[in-house]
């Protein structure tokens, strides 16, 4: 059998595609030039998820709800992709587990992988409308520069260039997040963010957030922050009665 022949490609076809990458590299750059990300912290734990995201290469961070971890690594996920060297950070890659609360599976999801994800990354989604608004979050995952990985497809990418930022990690098992850590490429940052109090996954013995935070807490180029005095909750402050009140329960207290 003989080699199979390709055609080349006309001069005119390739002029035409130069043209259209130049032309939405240009759009790009309008619009990473557009994003106005003015977020102050509240907290001195939450100063210090900032700076440990700035200085380590992975973040880990464990924190109660309400605290910010999301929207504050969010917020400066886009600061990094905006940053004066484009060329290190060209993406966000956003990654969360698909575990539903106890007890309340939702069932099959009719639509493509991307209407699947959906629901589970509408969270994610808030943040980055409250930081830049509706439309410049959808022009950004147009763009690609917002991109949703399902766990699922993540092993055996190498993601280089990027801002990775996993969310709801107590819900990942330890293969799992072992798989997701050394996905990290050159020239990327890994945000890992949980709340070791709100296990979901069906054992909970594998959750994995508290033992990385225990293993690589005192290891160079990682960063272990944890958001659980209740002066961390910003959200709303009857969080902090709910909290302790759970909190009592779950120490065996009325």
């Amino acid at each position: 059998m003989g080699r199979r022949k390709y055609k080349e490609i006309p001069e005119e076809d390739l002029e035409e595609l130069h043209n259209f990458l130049e032309k939405s590299n240009k759009q790009e750059s309008v619009l990473l030039s557009t994003l106005n990300v003015n977020v102050k912290c509240k907290t001195e734990n939450q100063k210090k998820l900032i700076n440990s995201i700035k200085e380590n290469e992975i973040t880990i961070c464990s924190g109660l709800p309400g605290t910010g971890k999301t929207f504050l690594s969010c917020a400066q996920a886009l600061k990094l992709l905006k940053s004066k060297n484009p060329a290190k950070y060209k993406r966000i890659v956003l990654i969360k587990s698909v575990t539903t609360l106890k007890n309340e599976e939702i069932g099959f999801l009719k639509g493509s992988l991307e209407e699947k994800m959906e629901p589970y990354i509408d969270s994610f989604m808030d943040n980055f409308r409250k930081l830049i608004g509706k439309s410049r979050t959808n022009s950004l995952r147009g763009f690609g520069l917002i991109e949703v990985l399902p766990i699922a497809f993540a092993r055996g990418r190498s993601i280089d260039n990027s801002i990775i930022i996993i969310d709801e990690a107590q819900n990942i098992s330890m293969d799992n997040i072992r798989t997701l850590m050394t996905r990290i490429g050159n020239d990327s940052k890994m945000i890992i963010l949980g709340d070791v109090k709100q296990k979901d996954i069906k054992n909970k013995n594998d959750s994995a957030l508290e033992v990385v935070i225990d293993k690589f807490k005192d290891i160079n180029h990682f960063g272990c922050v944890e958001l659980r005095d209740p002066n961390d909750v910003v959200r709303n402050p009857i969080i902090r009665i709910i909290e302790s009140i759970f909190e009592k329960l779950d120490n065996g207290g009325q």
